[in-house]
């Protein structure tokens, strides 16, 4: 099935998000292929934080004028930097970068490297949200997959945030873990519950190329266990007010996260730190551009200037796709308008498309929106937009 050709015409620009990328950590996890180094000594703070000025510097004439509405602070552990590093960061951010009065601010954090004065430090730095990454509370899961922290450090690091002043937080959980239960993977979610979280991320272990796990890939879940970890947590979740509104996440009404959000809706974000992707619309030129930094810490920190390591404009023909690729993560989907404000292109365009998935029963008739059918085919139906 063939798409006519077509010019874009961007007449608005999307909300602008800000990721900053924090590389190191303490141990590479043997599933992890984030960009992510284990860190020897103590890590460069002041000479990162002077690298990443520079990087953002360079970068911001193509947003003047732009709200940063979401800040997301990943790695690597985020939460290995010092309070004081973050305080320094926002307080130099804000002289380049406007923030709305209400952006949401997220920190990752490994449990296994917070106490309750440094979430206090970090949420007096500007940070409102944590993302905690406590993955599983079974002792032997955990060892498993080689975090540094145990369930009773999981659990104390959630009071600490708690008790810091944090009310909108994430639990990063994750199931179909080696040799693990239908059993196992429900009284994960029960013990997060009991902390009454607004945010859930659960989502399925995958063995990705480069990760010690895809190499020596441990005994997984077979698939039918695995659909009914996902049918007995599901229902668990929703049963106490949870709704899955993407792919892996789960929220209580009004607490998703925003910041995810504005990715999937196709969105524009600033991307800062060793390896971090960013992606921007252009009106002038029509022109929606994704960029990415250098990846290596050492390499990232001797630059001079931009850190940027490569930039490429998202070709005509590729958008309908990039744009559905974030769009159908979303289970209520997105507006037929947002296609055509974030692409700059019109529906007709894709018309013969929907058309064909909507008479299988796969779109829902006046949304660009999956229906419970055609979530169990997203993949092909993507295919359909290349």
């Amino acid at each position: 099935m063939t798409r006519a050709a077509q010019t874009p015409s961007i007449a608005t620009l999307p909300p602008l998000s800000l990721y900053i990328h924090v590389p190191w950590c303490v141990r590479k996890c043997p599933y992890c292929d984030f960009n992510s180094h284990a860190q020897k000594g103590d890590i460069p703070e002041q000479a990162y934080l002077n690298a990443l000025m520079e990087d953002v510097t360079a970068d911001i004439a193509g947003v003047q004028g732009r709200s940063i509405e979401t800040v997301f602070i990943g790695g690597g552990t985020p939460s290995l930097m010092s309070p004081d590093f973050y305080r320094q960061l926002f307080e130099r951010l804000s002289a380049h970068l406007q923030f709305a009065p209400d952006a949401e601010i997220t920190l990752e954090a490994n449990p296994g490297t917070v106490e309750q004065s440094r979430f206090e430090g970090f949420r007096a730095a500007g940070i409102n949200r944590l993302s905690l990454g406590v993955q599983s509370f079974n002792p032997l899961h955990l060892q498993t997959l080689g975090r540094i922290h145990d369930d009773q450090a999981a659990r104390n690091a959630i009071n600490a945030a708690r008790a810091a002043g944090f009310d909108n937080f994430n639990i990063d959980l994750m199931h179909g873990l080696p040799n693990q239960t239908v059993a196992q993977a429900v009284n994960d979610l029960e013990q997060a519950l009991t902390f009454d979280p607004p945010h859930l991320s659960w989502y399925q272990l995958t063995l990705e190329p480069n990760t010690e796990f895809y190499s020596r890939p441990p005994d997984l879940p077979e698939d039918d266990a695995l659909w009914d970890i996902i049918e007995a947590g599901g229902n668990l979740l929703r049963t106490n007010g949870y709704q899955d509104y993407e792919v892996s996440a789960w929220s209580k009404p009004g607490k998703a996260s925003r910041h995810n959000l504005n990715y999937w809706e196709f969105g524009d974000y600033l991307a800062m730190g060793a390896g971090a992707h960013g992606k921007i619309t252009f009106l002038d030129d029509n022109e929606i551009r994704r960029y990415w930094k250098t990846r290596q810490p050492e390499a990232y920190l001797n630059r001079i200037g931009s850190r940027t390591a490569g930039q490429q404009a998202i070709a005509v023909d590729e958008l309908p796709l990039e744009f559905m690729m974030n769009a159908l993560r979303l289970n209520r989907g997105v507006s037929e308008k947002l296609y055509t404000e974030r692409t700059g292109l019109p529906l007709t365009g894709i018309a013969e498309i929907l058309s064909a998935v909507r008479s299988e029963g796969l779109f829902e008739a006046s949304r660009l929106q999956a229906t419970p059918l055609g979530q169990r085919y997203l993949n092909s139906i993507l295919e359909r937009f290349l």
